[in-house]
């Protein structure tokens, strides 16, 4: 009984994963994606600053 009998058996290691370089397109794309990720940022930052001052619908005092 020497070693290891039964039981579960280590899984293999995954071998490394190359490092991938981006080319000229990739890093361009990724680019644009963050110019626009910015722009709707400060587009939503600017629609809830100049909200409505009282928010949603005025009543008159009348009943």
């Amino acid at each position: 009984m020497s070693g290891r009998q039964g039981g579960k058996v280590k899984p293999l290691k995954a071998p490394k994963r190359a490092i991938k370089e981006d080319t000229e397109e990739e890093i361009a794309f990724k680019e644009k994606q963050k110019a626009d990720a910015d722009a709707r940022k400060a587009a939503k930052e600017k629609a809830l600053k100049g909200g409505p001052p009282g928010g949603g619908i005025k009543k008159s005092g009348k009943k």
